[in-house]
């Protein structure tokens, strides 16, 4: 039964999934103020949805998974599941996120979970094996979420403070997915897929990606400015982290083929995305 349901965590992506419940329950949060059931039953439903979607995913990448050191271990290429099953899992997630999406939230909400499983498993999965600048149409997958709990919660689809945040999350894409393809370069490749290291080199991509995080801290600077914060202590925090975050990305202006700036600014910028999600929160519900 344990190896069971590590092989189900592993082919749900459960780390990741569980941040896109997360950003959903911070787009609900936001446009309400507060904890109800439909809170629940729309954070479930988006668990289920995106954890179909990434076992969707699993099933569609199990070649390429098999030819990289990273993902040759996972439940398909390994053998633990076979395609026929995981495929099953999916169809079943999938089915079962959406029908809950629709009973706790509305059309709107449910409408946007859906698309966000078209752009991801439709369209981001096999234009990254096309193009070395997938993940910039990618981003949207990362920036539809909390807009499916904002809409849930009956918040104006057209609202600035909606807009902003959904932009916050797309920013924050970006760096976060060339910071890995600077450490797992070489593995993307031994898979036949495109880099932008063809491009750049890796001190000129370790720089591009120093500014899409400077890019990422300016624009948590426009939340408080489109009325998504209240308190002063919560405005001096999201700017202190900010500065925080700048500093200690200034490491990756002096690359090193060690990887432990990298590996750092990782860390470093998922850290103050969750930083700035929580305190929000808090100021919307507590403060």
């Amino acid at each position: 039964m344990k190896e069971k349901l590590k092989i189900l965590a592993e082919l749900t992506k459960i780390r990741i999934t569980f941040f896109v419940m997360v950003t959903t329950g911070f787009g609900y949060i936001a446009a309400t103020d507060i904890f109800d059931f439909n809170f629940l039953l729309i954070l479930f439903g988006v668990l289920l949805l995106a954890c179909g979607s990434a076992a969707l995913n699993h099933y569609q990448e199990r070649f390429t998974d098999a030819l990289m050191s990273r993902t040759k271990n996972r439940p398909l290429p390994s053998g633990k599941i076979s395609p026929a099953k995981a495929l099953e899992i999916s169809v079943l997630l999938i089915l079962s996120g959406i029908v809950l999406l629709f009973v706790g939230g509305n059309f709107i909400s449910t409408l946007f979970g859906i698309l966000n499983l078209i752009w991801y498993n439709g369209i981001y999965t096999p234009l990254k094996r096309k193009s070395s600048l997938a993940i910039i149409p990618g981003s949207l997958v990362g920036a539809i979420p909390p807009i499916i709990g904002w809409t849930a919660a009956g918040g104006y689809l057209l609202s600035p403070q909606i807009l902003m945040i959904a932009f916050f999350f797309f920013i924050w894409q970006i760096p976060h997915f060339w910071l890995l393809l600077l450490v797992l370069d070489e593995d993307y490749k031994r898979a036949g897929m495109p880099t932008l290291t063809s491009i750049f080199s890796k001190d000129q991509l370790s720089r591009i990606t120093f500014i899409w995080i400077i890019s990422t801290a300016i624009s948590s600077l426009f939340l408080p400015m489109v009325a998504l914060v209240q308190t002063e202590i919560v405005k001096y925090l999201i700017v202190f982290s900010v500065i925080l975050l700048t500093v200690n990305s200034l490491k990756l202006l002096k690359y090193s083929e060690e990887y432990s700036s990298v590996r750092f600014a990782f860390r470093n910028i998922n850290f103050f995305v969750l930083f700035v999600v929580s305190i929000i929160s808090i100021d919307k519900l507590i403060l």
